[in-house]
């Protein structure tokens, strides 16, 4: 059953400390909402009571370090569009890819302008994958969750771990198609 929709103390986003947003979760029976930190991009499935804080980004390029187990992880959203030589040249979106990959890397470049020259660049690389990613997690925003090293292809792993939080890479070739990758945490 779908969360409930409306202006409700559950659901009314002006309840939110400022520097919050939320976000409906489908992953999670009984957690309806997730929560953004506007600043640092984190998430969080119980609702904060104090404001978000900017905090001052280091360049370190270490990734973050989740839980006690020490593995490091990154948190990325992503835009993928396939291609005839993909590994498998089929989404949700289209059940036959038969775009060349010169021609998927020209759609890729032409979204990620539009991405970078948004004044919310999260927000709209979530909107655009939403719709236009060749990949599941596009009902997602393009959000693959938490993952530590050795989980994702090479190169895609390599470029999201070298991106600091907020940052975008170019475009990221893998077998399974062209990508862009915009760092959460």
């Amino acid at each position: 059953m779908d969360p409930p929709r409306g202006k409700d103390s559950e659901t009314n986003e002006d309840d939110l400390p400022p520097g919050w947003r939320k976000k409906q979760s489908k992953s999670r029976p009984g957690k309806p909402w997730y929560y953004i930190n506007s600043h640092t991009g984190k998430t969080q499935w119980e609702k904060p009571s104090k404001a978000a804080v900017p905090t001052e980004r280091k360049r370190d390029r270490s990734p973050v370090m989740r839980g006690g187990s020490g593995e490091e992880e990154v948190q990325v959203l992503h835009l993928l569009k396939k291609h005839r030589g993909s590994r498998r040249p089929a989404s949700w979106r289209n059940p036959n890819i038969t775009i060349t990959k010169d021609e998927a890397e020209d759609l890729v470049r032409g979204l990620r302008e539009q991405i970078a020259g948004a004044d919310d660049v999260r927000a709209k690389f979530e909107e655009l994958a939403t719709v236009e990613s060749d990949c599941s997690s596009a009902k997602r925003g393009g959000d693959l969750g938490p993952f530590g090293r050795g989980r994702m292809m090479p190169s895609f792993e390599k470029a999201s771990f070298e991106l600091q939080p907020g940052e975008m890479s170019g475009l990221v070739e893998t077998d399974s198609g062209v990508h862009i990758i915009y760092r959460v945490a």
